[in-house]
């Protein structure tokens, strides 16, 4: 399994939703289908989160409440 890490720069703020989200593109992580989401805890370990993930044409958007340091987990 592969990852790509993001940080909490990485979010903007969607107007329409209130949420924040980061986005990916799909040649960079697949399509989505197997997707994990996981969020950094102040102990530096990784927990798993159900967050929503959107998909607009080779874009993948990963979104929650509020910015946060993390992963997604894909197959390669």
């Amino acid at each position: 399994m592969a990852h790509r890490n993001f940080r909490k720069e990485d979010f903007v703020k969607d107007e329409g939703s209130k949420q924040y989200q980061v986005e990916f593109r799909k040649g960079n992580i697949g399509i989505g289908s197997d997707l994990i989401v996981e969020r950094e805890n102040d102990n530096g370990e990784y927990e798993t989160l159900q967050a929503e993930i959107r998909r607009h044409d080779d874009s993948i958007f990963v979104c929650w409440s509020e910015p946060f340091n993390g992963r997604v987990i894909f197959d390669e």
